[in-house]
């Protein structure tokens, strides 16, 4: 029997597999943030802020815009891992391909942010095609009643890891290297912490599926009306919906502290290790949450964070405090946004896996991400708002739209 005070790592080898994996991606996280990083080097190269706001769209709407495809292609499939392994494969050359361009075509600026964008485009179709296997083999080795201690993991320690990266990337954006090989460094260790971590989950031993009937993607898209019967389904889409918008702020967060607030190049490290050690704080508090109350209760807490979030980035920019004030009066916008993030992706995964039914678990996640991939793009949207009416106005944007999703949280089934 094992010892309470060991319980936390109380997992079998899979479970090791899949939290080791999650330590790695966290640290690839922490050198290519879409929303720091990867937007600070946009903003280097002069990128409007309709593209800077694109980015975020990229990364997530790309990862759920193929999988209902993708749902019809391995429902039939007893082993789901392969394509994983495959739409790995895609990304480490997509990743690959990001370096080569930032190092000799940031002589270019279109040029290189053409081509960067549609390697980040490729990249994010191919983690959409291994999301939802990912989540199929979670689904087989993990049993649901220890996945919030599983996510927590990952998570915390993840997050712990993850600051370490954010101090290097301060580290090398305030060192001796010139642009743009500063971040070509920055993006050549993410890849390889990536690399490291897909290869770590396709070493899961996966237990095949029971035998089912294989459908075509016309039939996958005959059933969303199906699937949209169920009504805490659909509550729950509305609420993704909602927060997809919302989150149309985080694009501008570190822009705004560049462009507007006039903060240094080398305060993106601090971002990063903001956004990363608030992660390792946050999960215990969440992992507690939804032991005792639930992924509804989670998800509504996340929304009130989120909007605290854009609240505190609209004070301190309308404020506009003196420069050895500012960056401390910043830092607490990216924590925050942090905590919230960590909130929503525990909540998120758990609330659909506890909500799919075993036999329809592919459909409702293909379902479910593809209709809220157009979502994704309302950061453009909010780069558009932002060349108008200022950041202010899309951090206004986000508070409301984030008051509706926190209102609308409120019908979601209680005991998911």
């Amino acid at each position: 029997m094992t010892r309470p005070g060991r319980r936390r790592w109380d997992w079998n080898r899979n479970e090791w597999l899949g939290i080791l994996n999650g330590w790695a991606v966290f640290i690839g996280d922490g050198f290519m943030s879409s929303t720091v990083v990867i937007a600070g080097f946009a903003t280097r190269l002069g990128a409007p802020n309709w593209m800077i706001g694109l980015l975020p769209g990229i990364a997530f709407g790309g990862w759920l815009l193929p999988q209902l495809f993708i749902a019809s292609r391995v429902r039939g499939r007893p082993y789901k891992l392969p394509v994983y392994r495959s739409a790995a494969l895609v990304r480490t050359a997509t990743y690959i391909a990001m370096i080569l361009i930032t190092a000799f075509l940031a002589d270019q600026p279109a040029l290189c942010l053409t081509l960067f964008l549609t390697a980040m485009l490729v990249n994010a179709l191919a983690s959409g095609v291994s999301g939802l296997p990912f989540l199929e083999v979670v689904s087989k080795t993990v049993p649901s009643e220890r996945r919030p201690r599983y996510f927590a993991t990952r998570n915390l320690y993840g997050g712990l890891l993850a600051f370490g990266a954010g101090i290097l990337v301060r580290q090398i954006l305030a060192g001796d290297l010139a642009f743009p090989l500063d971040y070509t460094l920055i993006f050549s260790l993410g890849t390889a912490a990536y690399v490291l971590g897909y290869w770590i989950f396709g070493l899961v031993q996966e237990p095949p599926d029971a035998p089912q009937a294989a459908q075509g993607f016309r039939a996958e898209l005959r059933s969303i009306p199906v699937t949209l019967q169920d009504r805490p389904f659909r509550a729950f889409l509305h609420l993704r919906l909602l927060l997809a918008a919302a989150s149309m702020s985080e694009s501008f967060y570190a822009a705004n502290a560049l462009r507007n607030l006039n903060f240094p190049a080398a305060s993106l490290g601090v971002f990063v290790m903001a956004v990363m050690g608030a992660a390792p704080l946050a999960n215990p508090i969440w992992q507690r949450v939804a032991e005792r109350r639930g992924s509804r209760r989670i998800l509504r807490y996340a929304t009130a964070v989120s909007v605290l979030a854009a609240f505190w980035a609209l004070t301190v920019t309308v404020l506009r405090p003196p420069q050895p004030l500012a960056l401390p009066a910043y830092l607490p916008v990216f924590m925050l946004s942090s905590i919230a993030a960590q909130g929503f992706n525990l909540g998120h995964t758990n609330y659909l896996l506890n909500l799919a039914p075993d036999h329809a678990r592919s459909r409702y996640i293909g379902t479910l991400n593809t209709l809220i991939a157009p979502a994704l793009l309302f950061p453009a949207l909010g780069g558009l708002l932002a060349d108008w009416l200022g950041y202010a106005a899309v951090f206004t944007a986000s508070i409301l739209l984030g008051l509706a999703a926190w209102i609308v949280g409120g019908q979601l089934k209680r005991d998911a």
